[in-house]
């Protein structure tokens, strides 16, 4: 769900922002990378909304490839995995997952702001709304730019300094408004905002998935057939320069449909799924252009109380194992591809006039 833009700011973002002085250069070579060379960030979504996600995300970086996570702070095991980040990892690179919807029937959870204080993001109970469609159509620009502060600050209130920013359900970048608060609090801060601003290869393959799949899935699909392009990818580009005028890094790609891959036989083993995606995994880092890109992934150690929360579990479990396995690392290593963290990015950033 990454996501819809607006032409407006877009067109004005290109008004006032100059090119940069390296347009041919990918975002990665600016920040200091080799040409040609694949810089990726594996990044795990949704630590903290519950103890499987937590300790999916742990396993994932501790024993497998992922680099990165993003923490959900309005769920109520946050403070669990921040915790653990300052005794055990305080090196994890972690950010916060800017959270505006509760999408799920009965595990819910309310804003940090309180309800009270930002009455158009949530719903007759008091909670976040279910989808990113009624945050849009009832939320004010103001209270999201509420929310998300009080997202970002109670992640300092517990010690952590955030190392980015990125939007859960991609609701930041559905709407004009708030993509424009969502960058302008990352501004503020000095804290990255996730955004992918170069070649988008695999986000235009991520875009058009939908597409081709319900073309085949109504007989109409032909090998080969071309598609327009979506409209987000006449957009990023210029977003993505203002946000490096902004002095924050950009990414070049960004991949988002893991939580798709599942195995054609009928009830694949957690073995079987989780090989079928890390293999899925060594295919798209074959097809992705030179750049830095991330990779969005949503690990999870499955308990039994976790079929309580959503019936995607053994997706969540299949990215986990994916993420350690030895056949992943090893192409990783062999093919040189060079994995980082917004950490490190943001520093490289730093560094560039």
């Amino acid at each position: 769900m990454f996501y819809k833009t607006l032409k407006t700011w877009v067109v004005a973002s290109m008004a006032i922002t100059p090119l940069v002085s390296h347009a041919q250069q990918t975002y990665a070579e600016q920040l200091g990378w080799p040409k040609g060379a694949k810089v990726v960030i594996f990044h795990v979504d949704d630590p903290g909304m519950s103890y499987s996600s937590n300790q999916g995300t742990i396993k994932s970086v501790e024993q497998g490839v992922a680099t990165s996570c993003s923490i959900m702070f309005p769920c109520p095991w946050s403070a669990s995995f921040v915790n653990y980040i300052l005794k055990s990892n305080p090196n994890l690179d972690a950010g916060v997952h800017l959270t505006l919807t509760s999408e799920w029937r009965d595990y819910r959870w309310t804003p940090l702001a309180g309800f009270q204080n930002v009455p158009s993001l949530v719903d007759k109970e008091g909670n976040m709304w279910h989808e990113v469609a009624q945050v849009v159509k009832n939320g004010t620009a103001d209270d999201v730019e509420k929310e998300i502060r009080a997202q970002v600050e109670r992640a300092l209130r517990m010690g952590l300094k955030p190392t980015h920013l990125d939007s859960h359900m991609g609701t930041l970048f559905a709407h004009q408004p708030f993509l424009e608060r969502y960058i302008k609090v990352g501004a503020e801060y000095g804290i990255p905002v996730m955004f992918p601003g170069g070649n988008n290869k695999l986000l235009r393959e991520c875009q058009l998935h939908p597409v081709i799949k319900k073309l085949k899935a109504e007989g109409k699909w032909k090998e080969g057939m071309q598609l327009p392009d979506p409209e987000l990818l006449k957009m990023t580009g210029p977003v993505g320069r203002k946000i490096w005028s902004l002095g924050l890094p950009v990414l070049d790609d960004l991949h988002t449909i893991s939580g798709d891959w599942k195995p054609e036989t009928s009830n694949p083993t957690p073995d079987e799924w989780g090989k079928y995606k890390a293999q899925k995994f060594i295919e798209t880092l074959d097809a992705m252009q030179p750049g830095l890109a991330m990779f969005i992934i949503h690990s999870s150690d499955i308990t039994d109380a976790f079929k309580h929360i959503s019936s995607s579990g053994g997706s969540r479990y299949a990215d986990m194992l994916s993420m350690m396995s030895p056949e992943l690392k090893a192409h990783i290593q062999s093919k040189g591809i060079i994995l980082t963290t917004w950490r490190e990015v943001m520093e490289r950033r730093k560094k560039v006039k």
